[in-house]
């Protein structure tokens, strides 16, 4: 990881020759409640963007007067090396890292003294707390560096990019194997374990976000996560699921029949998904929002759903009174980085929209060249939603009963590729058969 570029660009965000201090404090092992049970671990994000550092108890802090980099490594004892393995000579660090000045963590405290700075930027009160017990007289402004690493890391660095491309490789990958595995009587469970299976086998060890692996009426449950069901002849399939290349995330999204063949219902609403998908993405572009994308998926989708005689009405006055939602509750799509959600969706100052089927959105903004996101419409048949709507006079106008009382089983469809926003439109990275016709071939070959 390009680590030294990614500090420089958040130093030249910060005014120069200012007698001030980055702090950054990284991630340590994380335990299961009050047990010895150790959870895999993982760097914090923004720690390892400006470090490359995957390994816990690390400390960062960026001389803003002389642009040096101070990295402090954890002691280690000989109990250490008995549970965890072999202790990095200071000599290694020094290489692997490339700090300035290179220290120990309990030195904390007397480097800071001897930098004496008039502010430290840190991320949280939490780190503030941390500061404030080492050294009472510190001024800490929890404010500004979030503000600043939030605004380096929308903007991918080429290779940054290079990783997304590595893991939507490899993620395209697992999806096919999945789609060319499936039939009716497996449990969800296998699917999961297949997907795993395939990027552990590529190389890919930690996964970027909990996948969902849903079938039947699951595939409406937006974060399904218990994966235990029995998939039946006739179910839809909904597998939601990434893993990470270096820290940065695949999300990919697809949904298809498990015994191969789309029924008649199950091809129009899929259709009618996939419409509201590509068109999205042939929309995105440099100065597009994120909110006209969704709103232009949202159309087409309330427009298929009139087509199927599903709602009814004038497609505007549909529009207007947020009918959209009942279907397709989520936003369209989210940033993508060293998180699944990654920063910089909500600019300083742009607050969520209050509306339905929009208050959800997880990035309202510009599409600029070098941004990375998903684009993911979905219609859902969610009883929850759909029961109330029917009942309640102003909504229920625009809504035909007895067809859509037919689809409470249903479940629902999604489609999800990642995509780099560029000078002149998008690359999409994602490699996984979309179309009825070429998903129809994968599970049947």
């Amino acid at each position: 990881m390009p680590a030294s570029l990614h500090r420089k660009k958040l130093l030249g965000l910060f005014e120069e020759n200012q007698n001030g201090v980055v702090y950054l404090r990284g991630a340590e092992l994380m335990y299961r409640y009050d047990t010895d049970y150790e959870f895999p671990f993982r760097q914090e994000s923004n720690f390892w963007y400006l470090t490359g550092i995957n390994e816990p108890d690390y400390h960062l802090v960026l001389d803003l007067k002389t642009q040096e980099f101070h990295l402090f490594a954890p002691k280690r004892d000989a109990h250490y090396a008995v549970w965890h393995g072999r202790i990095k000579p200071v000599e290694e660090i020094r290489e692997q890292y490339k700090p300035d000045h290179l220290h120990y963590d309990n030195d904390l405290p007397a480097v800071l003294m001897d930098l004496q700075p008039d502010v430290v930027y840190c991320l949280n009160e939490e780190q503030a707390e941390y500061l404030e017990d080492l050294e009472r007289s510190l001024k800490v402004d929890v404010e500004s560096l979030s503000e600043a690493i939030t605004y380096c890391r929308s903007i991918k660095t080429e290779w940054e990019l290079d990783q997304l491309r590595e893991a939507s490789r490899i993620n395209s990958i697992a999806h096919r194997e999945v789609m060319k595995a499936i039939k009716p009587g497996m449990y969800e469970y296998e699917i999961k374990a297949l997907f795993d299976y395939h990027q552990i086998r590529h190389g890919l060890m930690m996964q970027a976000y909990n996948g969902i692996h849903a079938s039947g009426p699951n595939s409406a449950i937006l974060h399904y996560t218990e994966n235990d069901r029995k998939m039946n002849d006739g179910d839809l399939f909904l597998i939601d699921a990434g893993y990470e290349c270096n820290g940065y995330a695949s999300d990919f999204t697809r949904t298809y029949p498990v015994n191969g063949r789309f029924s008649g219902d199950q091809a129009a609403i899929y259709q009618v998904v996939l419409n509201a998908h590509q068109s999205a993405i042939k929309a995105a572009s440099p100065g597009i929002k994120m909110e006209d994308l969704h709103m232009l998926a949202a159309r087409i989708i309330m427009k298929g759903l009139q087509d199927m005689d599903l709602v009814k009405g004038d497609i505007n006055e549909i529009m207007e009174n947020d009918i959209f939602a009942l279907f397709f509750p989520h936003g369209l799509g989210h940033f993508l980085g060293l998180d699944t959600h990654d920063v910089g969706g909500y600019p300083k100052g742009v607050e969520r929209i209050e509306r339905p089927g929009l208050r959800f959105l997880r990035a309202r903004r510009e599409l600029l060249p070098g941004m990375v996101i998903t684009v993911e419409p979905g219609i859902y048949f969610i009883p929850a939603l759909l029961k109330p709507a029917l009942e309640e006079k102003e909504k229920s106008r625009f809504l035909n009963k007895a067809k859509i009382e037919k689809f409470f089983e249903f479940g629902g469809i999604r489609i999800e590729d990642n995509i780099i926003i560029t000078e002149d439109g998008v690359e999409n990275l994602t490699d996984v058969p979309k179309q009825v016709r070429e998903i129809e071939e994968v599970i049947g070959s």
